[in-house]
């Protein structure tokens, strides 16, 4: 086998063993997510997986990159084509609903909010990559805000800061009726709190989209 050739199997490899991560880790949380389990899982041996990252953590920050990846196409690139500000907000918590409503994407529901709770009390750089993914995230939403309330789409007294921390309030109620009550509604209630909140309807769930989900590999 050529070096460029190995060089492509060894990336492949490397992104089938972070997919899977992503998937198990969406279930068992990140500390669940151990080398030897994947080396059973995938069928290779325990230096095998370890030689792509180097340690547990590694392993556990490259799928932290590739949920991160999950996120943004499954949410942000669903809103694009929308103008700035208010449509694109709205067109953003839509497609936020629909990936916290379901388990098609991932098995276990957000990754990052799961992930979120479970290193939220813990130091180290695998909080700080789940922090600064959820403060890009946040800045976005408040980005948007801050557009709508220029173009006067929402009211000019509208508290940037206050109305994301209410729609994540909404998100993280959505996340925990659906994945711990299996509340079936739960993304209509959400759907309706958000709109009450931007004063305007969502607009309808995306499904026909399509979805690449980790499994399907690269």
């Amino acid at each position: 086998m050529s070096p460029k050739s190995s060089r492509a199997e060894a990336r492949r490899t490397r992104a089938a063993i972070v997919e899977h991560g992503v998937r198990l880790a969406s279930v068992e949380g990140l500390e669940g997510l151990t080398i030897g389990r994947l080396a059973a899982d995938l069928g290779m041996s325990k230096s095998g997986v370890l030689g792509h990252f180097g340690s547990k953590e590694g392993l556990q920050l490259a799928v932290v990159d590739e949920a991160a990846e999950v996120f943004g196409r499954e949410v942000a690139q669903r809103a694009d084509g929308t103008s700035p500000g208010l449509p694109r907000l709205l067109a953003l918590c839509s497609a936020w609903i629909t990936y916290l409503d379901g388990d098609d994407v991932l098995p276990g529901g957000c990754f990052f909010t799961a992930a979120a709770t479970e290193f939220d009390d813990r130091e180290g750089p695998v909080r700080d990559a789940v922090t600064g993914l959820s403060t890009v995230w946040q800045h976005d939403l408040r980005r948007h805000v801050r557009l709508a309330v220029e173009a006067g789409e929402l009211p000019g007294d509208t508290d940037a800061d206050q109305l994301v921390f209410e729609l994540t309030g909404q998100a993280l109620a959505l996340h925990h009726a659906r994945r711990l009550l299996r509340d079936a509604a739960a993304a209509d209630r959400a759907r309706r709190a958000m709109a009450r909140l931007l004063g305007h309807a969502l607009p309808s769930p995306d499904r026909a989209a399509p979805r690449r989900t980790p499994a399907a590999g690269r």
